[in-house]
Order: structure tokens, then sequence, then C-alpha cells
């Protein structure tokens, strides 16, 4: 008999079980596929923002030896239009492309060529010639678009109370604007996709993080069955939302292959990841805050203005944070949104909570300097544990607990309140915190598990269609089957992301730990309860999978199991909780600056692997850090192009940007989140990290930042907040 302590199950900080893959250059990538008979194709770009196409010259190209086809919309397959102007985005929509001459923003794809070779597709692509009538009116500037601004829907706005008597109540009222830029994804791995068209099935090798809706996308844009659509994305390579949905070179490639008869590759270029694969919009967030001298909050109000497309809609929920965070009786959330000829945004890694939570929690910080308030303690007295945007509970809430810890740990009682008073030497110090908090979604999601026996050996194998995007779902999942089998990690083998697999909600959102484990531990026990009553054995009574297997007289044997959300998870509201710490050092002279310490605390459930989980919060911090110190992507104010295109000068941080980083995870096992106890952490990581080191720059220089990136040119310009000496 197998001893169940012979696993290397959950919880434990197990390396990844495709590590050994990845550094051999053996884990496959969407571009990495072995097809035969595959050719490349390169989109080619507007270089206008708005107008028409009134000609294209494509005879340079099509003599070039290789060159197979050359598609525009003049020649390109009828793909299913959009019923209505200004449809919302989401993971499902189509994805038409190619379909008329017009010109919305610039860089959009206008034509593809296809060739036998990768070169001959891009040097091919440059002698297209198209000429434009162009309409020299823009919609590219943020200001002059303003009077454009338009409610998208009824869930955009919120409210309860009064916020005209809850600032009217109030001893103190902040009132301040943060603006936060446009910021790209950026995954390490390119966009690409591998597509074939045979009689009437499409398969597509691609860099997708939901495969499953990725099919609904593809079918419903060719108006093909779903059953004749399948997407594999085994690996990965870094999405941050980005590849959530499917873009249009996805599209293009599938039109191509069916055009030429041969499987064809599209791999995006780095500056056409500017251009065609989405971006985290401009946002400006009005904050109102109103509180009693004793720092009880009486009003909030969070008003955001973002850009979305000529064409689709997205916005961003940057005042969902500012709905449920704190206990406040008079609340307002408003989003509005201008159509610009820039590309649709999307989803970017903790949409809503990353920008918001900078206005929030630097608001916070403004409010607890004019009561002469500890930060810590303004916000400990505002914590509530209930939802006041739905009136549900939370399933739990360890945000003061998370604060308090991380004060003790970072050495909180050291701060000085009154800024520019911390020295050492020419460096004025400075301590900075905020809470952070992200919603952690549970879907319905399938699994089947294989069991093979071999001796006295069982060994598993769980499939599903979720996928890794450098997060460690794998390395769970496997932890997940080991653990609820009694076998070791050694012997299970999880094959994931191919859409012929069990379906999942896919990678995203904060909802794939908690979704694909709890469906992995549903087939676990399906299989064992199925092969127990076969044989009249207990549910209760423990007996080794192997012993069940022998004693039903099967080598093997398969069973799916599903998991999806309890009616308690329903009546509650469920969410991780963080509190960041940062040490700043600025130079008194230049106002350059450096981080020298920060500190992560998060109650997230129960951890699966404290190591994949330490990493995806170091990531999320990472990515924090860029949004506040580096990463912007500037509209150039003619043309409408981007004049950030590449990482030469689209900066992110390296090492030598980041700083020693503590990182604790409170014990936690949520059993109303669901029943492994598991919550969401790849996007607390990243929440409210660029609130803290504007924060801890305010209380090293007297100077508020409210604009990001905070750059030395801006701190220098910034004059000293009231009550400062210099």
């Amino acid at each position: 008999m197998q001893n169940k302590l012979n696993t290397t199950g959950v919880g434990n900080a197990i390396d990844r079980v495709e590590g050994h893959l990845k550094v051999r250059g053996m884990a496959k990538y969407a571009s990495e596929f072995v097809v035969p008979n595959k050719v490349y194709a390169q989109g080619i770009n507007s270089t206008i923002a708005k107008g028409e196409i009134v000609s294209i010259d494509t005879s340079e190209a099509e003599k070039l030896p290789g060159v197979l086809k050359v598609i525009t919309f003049k020649n390109a397959e009828k793909l299913k239009a959009f019923d209505k102007k200004m449809s919302e985005l989401s993971t499902t929509s189509i994805a038409p492309v190619l379909q008329s001459n017009k010109v919305h923003f610039y860089g959009e794809y206008i034509g593809l060529v296809v060739a036998e070779t990768f070169e001959q597709a891009q040097y091919a692509a440059r002698l297209v010639k198209f000429n434009y009538k162009e309409d020299k009116n823009p919609a590219i500037n943020f200001d002059k678009s303003r009077g454009k601004a338009y409610k998208p829907n009824e869930q955009s706005d919120y409210s309860r109370g009064d916020i005209k008597a809850g600032l009217a109540e109030a001893d103190e009222v902040v009132e301040v604007t943060y603006n936060t830029p446009i910021e790209h994804h950026h995954p390490m791995e390119l966009h690409a996709v591998i597509a074939s068209w045979d009689n009437g099935k499409v398969t597509a090798y691609a860099s997708q993080q939901i495969v499953r809706d990725a099919t609904i996308c593809i079918s419903d844009t060719f108006q093909i069955p779903k059953k004749n659509v399948r997407v594999i994305a085994s690996f990965v390579g870094g999405g941050f939302g980005s590849k959530l949905n499917v873009e249009r070179h996805v599209i293009m490639a599938i039109m191509a292959a069916k055009m030429v008869g041969k499987p064809v590759q599209v791999t995006v270029t780095r500056p056409q990841m500017f251009t065609n694969t989405g971006m985290r919009q401009s946002n400006e967030q009005k904050m109102r805050v109103g509180a009693k001298k004793d720092g009880i909050l009486t009003a909030l109000s969070h008003e955001t203005l973002s850009h979305t497309s000529p064409t689709l809609e997205f916005q961003e929920p940057c005042g969902m944070v500012s709905q449920m965070l704190y206990k406040v009786p008079n609340n307002l959330v408003t989003h509005r949104l201008m159509p610009m000829n820039l590309q649709t945004p999307f989803a970017m890694r903790a949409p809503g909570e990353a920008t918001g939570s900078f206005a929030l929690e630097c608001a916070m910080d403004e409010m607890a300097w004019k009561l002469k308030m500890d930060p810590i303690d303004f916000r400990v007295k505002n914590d509530t544990q209930m939802d006041l945007s739905t009136n549900r509970p939370f399933s739990s809430r360890l945000l003061v607990e998370c604060l308090h810890i991380g004060a003790e740990k970072f050495g909180w009682k050291n701060r000085k309140m009154q800024p520019r008073t911390n020295k050492n030497g020419n460096w004025l110090i400075g301590y900075g915190v905020s809470a952070a908090s992200r919603e952690s979604p549970y879907l319905k999601t399938y699994a089947k598990v294989i069991l093979a026996l071999d001796g006295d050996t069982v060994n598993a194998t769980l499939q599903m269609d979720a996928t890794d995007i450098g997060t460690g779902s794998y390395t769970i999942v496997a932890q997940t089957t080991s653990e609820y089998l009694g076998i070791p990690v050694a012997q299970v083998t999880v094959q994931l992301g191919d859409s012929d697999f069990p379906p999942t909600p896919g990678s995203g959102g904060s909802w794939g730990a908690a979704s694909f484990c709890n469906a992995a531990m549903a087939a676990c026990e399906k299989a064992i309860k199925t092969l127990k009553a076969n044989r009249n054995i207990k549910e209760e009574e423990e007996v080794a999978i192997v012993d069940l297997l022998k004693q039903n007289q099967l080598k093997a044997f398969e069973a799916e199991g599903s998991a999806e959300p309890s009616e308690a998870f329903k009546n509650h509201s469920v969410f991780s909780f963080g509190a960041n710490f940062c040490e700043i050092w600025v130079d008194k002279d230049s106002l350059m600056y450096r981080i020298k310490r920060m500190v992560n605390v998060g109650s997230a459930g129960k951890i699966l692997n404290p190591k994949t989980a330490y990493g995806q919060i170091i990531g999320g911090i990472t990515m924090g850090v860029g949004m506040a110190l580096t990463e912007q992507t500037k509209v150039e104010p003619n043309f409408g192009n981007f004049i950030t295109r590449s990482f030469g000068d689209y900066h992110v941080p390296v090492n030598l940007d980041m700083s020693n980083i503590d990182v604790v995870f409170l014990p936690e096992e949520d059993k109303i989140a669901n029943k492994m106890g598991v919550k969401g952490i790849g996007e607390l990581g990243i929440t409210s990290v660029a609130a803290s080191i504007a924060n801890a720059i305010f209380n090293a220089t007297g100077k508020r930042m409210r604009d990001l990136p905070i750059t030395p040119e801006k701190l220098i310009q910034a004059g000293m907040e009231v009550g400062v000496s210099a």
C-alpha cells in the first residue's frame, strides 16, 4: 500500500514541474510547433490615424520570389460584422479585420503578405503601397476629446448615500486629480499563431490565455461550427491580459491559411505590440474625500475619465476599489469614455484596481496628512467587514492584520510624520504605505483524471484546457492531483492548453488557481468515489488508489469532475487583501530617487505553492514599480502614432531599479471562497504598489506626485504641500 505521506502535494514550495522543459528549450510556445508546409505572413499597418484607403498597389510585392498572396480589404474573406457600433469588447468578441477601406487609428492592420519565408513576407510587406484620403483632424488629444465623453452603461456609475451631504459634513476635504498614462503589457513572448484550415476545420497554435473563448471568437468570426475549431496553447510566455481575447493577427492567419491552402504563421513584431495587441488606457481620476477630525470618513467620490477606440468599447473600472475598500456612508463612483483614434484598450494586470488604487490610496494618504493622523491608523479606523457596495459580508478580510504585521516587519515605527525630516547625508528618506484589494473570482471548471496502473505504481494524467502563462498552473494542478490521489507529484502528468480538453475559464482575472485546482480535486475525488462504490467500500474508508484499482481489477480508469461556486460564495463578497510598504531615498539636490526596501503582506487564502506564489507577487510588484517610475506610452500629437515603440524608449524596470523585497503570506483558508480555501494572488501583487511609492516620495520630499510615472523632472517642478517646511 502506498504511503499517503509520500507526496509533495498542496502547500509545498516545490520547483516547477515543467521547469526542466523550459531550461532545455523543449517547452513549445505558439511559434515553435513544427507544422509541415508552413508559410509565413506579415501584417501591414496604416500610417494615418483616420481616413480612407483610396488605392492600393500590390504589384511590386507580388512579383517577388516566394510571395504567395497579398491580402487587403479588396480580396479578403468576408467575416461577421459587429451588430452595432461601439460593441463592448470581451474575451469572446468577434475580431473582423481587412473588411473595409476605413482607417480608425495609426497602426491598424490594412493588409497581410503571405510568403514562403519570414524574411520574404517582411520585405514584401514594405513594398505594398497605400494611398489615403486622410482626415486631418483625428481625435488623438485627450483634452480636446472631453466634449465627446459619454456614459457607457448603467453599471458605469454607482452611488450610496448623499455625496454632497457627506462632503458638507466633513471637517476636512481632499479634492485632487490623479493621472495615469497609456501603458502596454509587453510579455516576453510576442503574440504569435500558426493556423491551418483543413476541410472547414481550423487548428490554431496560438498564444492565448483562454483557449475556450478563442474557439468561440474564431467560430463566430468565420461563421463555422465551434466543434470545427481547435486552439492549442501548451505554454504561454506571459500575457498580463493582452492575450485574453483574440487579436486580429490570429484571424488574418486563419484567413490566409484558407486562401493559400497551407498553414500560416504570423508573429507580431515588438512595434506591433504597441499598436495591435491592446493597452491600458490613460485615466484621469478626480478624487473627493471627506473626513471628520477623528478620522471617520464621511464621503468618497471617485470619477474617472478614459478613452476607447472609435469602433469598440472598453472601460477600465478604476472606481471599483473605492466602492468597497473602506467604511464610508456616502459614496459616488462614475466612469466616462471618450472615443479616440487610438487602438481599443483592454484589460491589463489588475484592470481597475492597479490604476484605481493609485488614486484612492494616494488620496487616503493626503487625508491622513491633513488630519495629522498616522496613515495606517486612518485606514484601520475605516475598516469594514461588510462590502457596502453589495451589502454582503466579506468571506474573509484580514486587511487590518496585513497593515499591522507589515508595519512591524517594515519598521513603520521609525517613520517621521513630518516630511523632509528623516535624512542620511544628502538623502531624504521617506516611508509609504498603501492598502490593496483584489476580487477573487471562482468560475465553473471541468477536469479529467486518467489513471494507469503499472505494477504497484499509479500514474495519473490530469487534463483541462487551462493555460499556464508563466504563473505555475502546471505545478499547482500537479500538486493538487498528488494531494487528492495520495501519490507523489513525480507520478502526475498535467496536460493543459488544448481546447479539446475539459473546459475552464482560462488564465486571467485571478480566477485561475482556485478554479483549476478545485476542478482537479473534484476529478480525483470522483475517481476515488466511483472506484469505492464499485467495490462497496465506504466513502470514509481510506484506501490507497493503487489498491482501489487492483480491487477493481483495472489497469486504467478515468473520471471527470467539475467545481463551481457554492451558495455561500454567492452570498459573500470574496476578495484577497494586502498591504504595501516602501522606503524611498531621494537626493536632495537632483531629486533622483531609489527604492531601498519594500514589504508586501497578503492574505490570499491557502497558498498552494509558496515558491510560485512568491514569484507572482514579485512580478506584480515589479510591474507596480514600472507603473510608478518608468512606464508610459506617448502619442505623437500631430499624427497619432506612438512615439514609444520598442524597449529602447518604453522603459520597464530592471534589477537596478528594484530593491530588497520581503513577501509575507498570512495563514488563511477561506472555505466560503471555495472548498480548497484558495484565492487569487496574481493581480494582488501590482495593486496599490504605485501608491506606496508616491506616498513614500511625499514623506521624503513634501511633494505630492499625482501624475505617473514619477520622474525627477516632475519632482523638480512640483511645489511643496501646505504645511511642509523646505
